[in-house]
């Protein structure tokens, strides 16, 4: 156990899990825009830059494929801050059209003895134009993806274009987007995993994409599908093969999870869904299923209980191009990205392997 976990964990959980995370989040921010603090920062967790660790994804390069998933930083707040901890990319988000404020608290509940949480949140968002204005004319050493939500108001039937509206806003600063269709804190949002409807959404996006690319004289922009670890593997199936027709980078499996039989003790009534180190077998499956099933060139990004460099590796060798963290972070806290690259490449120099890329099926 880490000095985290002895001494600061104890202090961060007798707050409120959101009053934490805004503490957290305030403190990194602070820390990377101080002089040189960036750098500081990431010698002192000792992250590892090394070109070992690069992954080529959908025509961009992560400088490792460790990702913080969309919900740590929702608006963009701390963007330097999270490469500087060693993240290779961050995806904001999930970012809505116009503010909303999320569900009533409270809506957020840790589970140390199942290193889980449980979220109600609702997309709380400052909106696209905070993002934008957040985003706009930086640049960061990784790819920035934004993660695409519509606002609660927006009927299902019009969610569409609720996503082109923030991929239109933000399609300039970011480097990727994602469609989040598995959230299960947006009444009706997951009946947009349906294959018919999935379609008619990916068909307006991509539209949009090239036009924004031929406006800016710019590459399209990577496309990814956020899907629930929920899923019936069949309908996993399904997506894979109607992302890959579509056009879609790749696949993001998954978000938090509504089973019951998931659900740590004590959370059975609670709202929302689980994430952490109960989604850790569940999302290893539909991983290793997805990897059997997509083509050549089809980016997985697994989410989901990666809690341990263990996990992050064996997601890897599984076929995943990408592993992102959230939970994991919470529990092992600001040196968990470095750690975990750490033991990438020991294990890329005790299997005598040139780069995390060809660790992938091994």
């Amino acid at each position: 156990m880490g000095a985290y976990e002895r001494s600061i964990r104890p202090l961060l959980f007798r707050l409120d899990p959101e009053r934490a995370h805004r503490c957290a989040l305030a403190a990194l921010r602070g820390a990377s825009a101080l002089p040189g603090g960036r750098t500081v920062l990431r010698r002192a967790l000792g992250a590892p830059v090394d070109g070992r660790l690069a992954v080529e994804v959908a025509g961009l390069t992560f400088p490792n494929p460790l990702g913080l998933a969309a919900g740590m930083d929702k608006d963009a707040v701390a963007v330097a801050g999270w490469f500087a901890l060693g993240f290779g990319s961050v995806e904001v988000g999930t970012v809505t059209p116009c503010p909303q404020p999320g569900n009533p608290r409270p809506r957020l509940w840790r589970f140390p003895e199942a290193e889980a949480l449980v979220n109600a949140l609702g997309f709380p968002s400052a909106g696209a134009a905070a993002v934008r204005a957040r985003l706009a004319g930086r640049s960061f050493p990784g790819p920035v993806g934004v993660n695409l939500g519509k606002n609660a108001a927006t009927p299902l039937e019009r969610a569409a274009y609720d996503y082109c509206a923030v991929l239109a806003a933000l399609w300039d600063v970011a480097d990727y987007m994602v469609v989040n269709v598995s959230s299960p804190n947006t009444p009706g949002l997951r009946t947009l995993q349906a294959p018919e409807q999935l379609e008619r959404i990916l068909e307006r996006l991509a539209t949009l994409d090239r036009t924004a690319a031929r406006v800016h004289g710019a590459p399209e922009r990577p496309l990814f599908v956020k899907i629930s670890l929920d899923i019936e593997p069949v309908v996993l199936d399904e997506l894979v093969v109607l992302s890959a027709s579509a056009g879609v980078a790749g696949l993001i499996i998954g978000n938090t999870s509504t089973d019951p039989a998931l659900r740590p003790r004590g959370a059975e009534t609670l709202p929302g869904g689980v994430s952490g180190g109960p989604l850790r077998q569940r999302a290893i499956a539909l991983l290793a299923r997805a990897a059997e099933r997509a083509p050549a060139g089809f980016a997985l990004v697994s989410a989901g209980g990666a809690m341990r460099a263990d996990d992050v590796i064996e997601r890897i060798r599984l076929g995943a191009h990408l592993v992102q963290c959230y939970t994991g972070l919470v529990y092992r806290g600001p040196g968990f990205a470095a750690a975990v690259l750490r033991e990438l490449l020991r294990c890329l120099e005790e299997r005598g392997l040139p780069s995390v890329q060809a660790l992938r099926g091994r």
